[in-house]
């Protein structure tokens, strides 16, 4: 089975103690797995993905603009990857298994190219991993669910600043979308 490993909203404004929709700890203490599967799946030779969320100043018909604060803002700190992870994909983003793109909405699929990327390279199973579980985390599981892919969520890389919801994610993967949490 061809796999893909998809990082996902790994950024300051979403761990950072100082983020702006920050998960804090929670964020901060699945960095050394995030950054240990991203290199494992890239010496492996497998596909890694990161979708990164991508927002402008001052949208407000974006529907996350009455939701939550700015966050995520291009051109800003913010958006950058957040600690190791950041150096990895520096040291790897010229690999031709690497892909970053921006994405604007909470799932990875939406309005991305992400499922062409994945078919073009005969790819089935998805492992995602990063935050939030129970948003962005959770949508991109909903679309790979509904797109045919077999999904694999690593439960010790994906974090929420909201443990109930991480939590209620977890079996809803397992659950609902018959993913294999590991």
């Amino acid at each position: 089975m061809k796999r893909a490993l998809i990082n996902i909203d790994y950024t300051n404004d979403f761990v950072a103690d100082n983020g702006k929709l920050s998960c804090g700890k929670p964020g901060q203490a699945i960095e050394e797995k995030i950054v240990s599967l991203t290199k494992e799946f890239i010496n492996t030779g497998d596909y890694v993905v990161f979708a990164i969320d991508a927002h402008t100043d001052g949208d407000q018909h974006h529907p996350e603009s009455v939701l939550f604060p700015p966050h995520n803002l291009i051109g800003t700190k913010g958006r950058n990857l957040y600690g190791e992870l950041a150096t990895v994909y520096q040291e790897y983003k010229d690999n031709k298994n690497v892909y970053y793109f921006d994405k604007t909405r909470y799932s990875a699929f939406a309005g991305t190219d992400l499922e062409i990327k994945l078919r073009e390279r005969g790819i089935n199973e998805v492992h995602l991993v990063g935050v939030c579980t129970d948003i962005c985390v959770l949508h991109t599981a909903v679309d790979a669910y509904n797109k045919g892919f077999h999904i694999v969520v690593h439960r010790d890389a994906v974090a929420s600043f909201n443990e109930a919801g991480h939590e209620w994610a977890l079996g809803h993967f397992a659950n609902t979308l018959g993913a294999k949490v590991i």
